[in-house]
């Protein structure tokens, strides 16, 4: 099914078919926020971006005539707050999936927690505990980190972040991704598989933590299921959150399916079906691009060379069509 339009519009390489979504994620491949706010402004006034395909290389042209939401995928999305007001101009709706752990043993360039968690509470300031969604991602054991050090340092974070959000979503590490395997490798570092038992005996620990701070605990991904405590599959890419936050917007509404004073009841056929099985999320059409992130985390599945990610960003030239 063609989810999205598509229409003709106007490039540096002349006339050319684009996509016109009308959710943009940006980005699960990597951290527009962090290291790419100017150029993702720059594309924004431009009306479209250019986008490879990681596979087959293929040119995709999308534009943002259509666009209505921006999911803003971050571990420190600080240099984009002095752009949203272009957003807001717009009438471009959006809200941030802000990743705030505490690995400093494997997380090698983010901000030391404490400018992190102050971004986190600036942000929720400007836009409401809503639109600023923590997500403690991947869980880790390891040989360095036991599941009793890991709750403290999740419990540490939530004690702070308490008011300032209203969902936190968790995800386990998945051990299988190559690039993951060679990174784990090459830096030394020794993750343990976790069983499903000890899955369950962490995610009821959240729970406990997250009904003390008013806190929506969701499972973000997971092939288990934890509804008996009380969590919920999560959706990044989330109408039900969408129809909450933007019900205003007529034309996203008219997408998703909402009539005004209804009951929603999210449509099965907006289920993004690019994803992994157990993902929730609707579609929506990714602007970003695999190894250019220089954070080096190095559990990451999106980056298999960090030289590379940091000699990208070091020449990056920021009103490129495409990143």
């Amino acid at each position: 099914m063609a989810i999205w339009q598509k229409a003709e519009i106007q490039t540096l390489k002349g006339k050319e078919v684009a996509t016109l979504p009308i959710i943009v994620s940006a980005s699960r491949a990597t951290d527009i926020p962090a290291f790419y706010s100017r150029w993702f402004i720059e594309r924004l006034r431009k009306g479209y971006a250019v986008k490879f395909n990681p596979f087959n290389k293929k040119r995709e042209v999308i534009s943002f005539a259509k666009t209505r939401v921006i999911v803003f995928w971050s571990k420190f999305p600080e240099p984009i707050i002095q752009y949203l007001n272009v957003l807001e101009q717009r009438h471009i709706n959006y809200y941030f999936l802000y990743t705030v752990n505490d690995y400093p043993e494997y997380e090698l360039h983010v901000p030391t927690l404490d400018k992190r968690i102050q971004v986190f509470k600036r942000l929720s300031n400007m836009l409401g505990a809503q639109r600023v969604i923590w997500r403690f991602d991947p869980l880790i054991i390891s040989d360095q980190l036991n599941s009793e050090e890991l709750l403290c340092r999740i419990e540490k974070i939530g004690q702070q972040l308490k008011g300032y959000t209203k969902r936190l979503v968790f995800s386990f590490v998945d051990l299988h991704y190559l690039k993951v395997q060679r990174n784990l490798k090459k830096y030394h570092a020794r993750f343990f598989d976790i069983s499903k038992e000890e899955k369950l005996e962490i995610a009821e620990e959240l729970k406990k933590m997250t009904d003390s701070w008013d806190m929506d605990l969701r499972s973000c991904a997971s092939p288990i299921d934890f509804s008996s405590l009380g969590i919920r599959p999560n959706k990044c890419i989330d109408d039900e959150l969408m129809v909450r936050l933007f019900a205003h917007d007529k034309e996203l509404m008219d997408f998703l399916g909402y009539q005004e004073n209804s009951i929603y009841i999210s449509r099965k056929s907006l289920k993004d079906k690019g994803q992994r099985p157990q993902c929730g999320c609707i579609y929506s059409k990714d602007i970003g691009a695999y190894n250019t992130c220089p954070f080096e985390c190095i559990y990451c599945y999106a980056n298999n060379d960090f030289s590379k990610a940091r000699e990208f960003y070091r020449k990056h030239n920021y009103l490129d069509e495409n990143l």
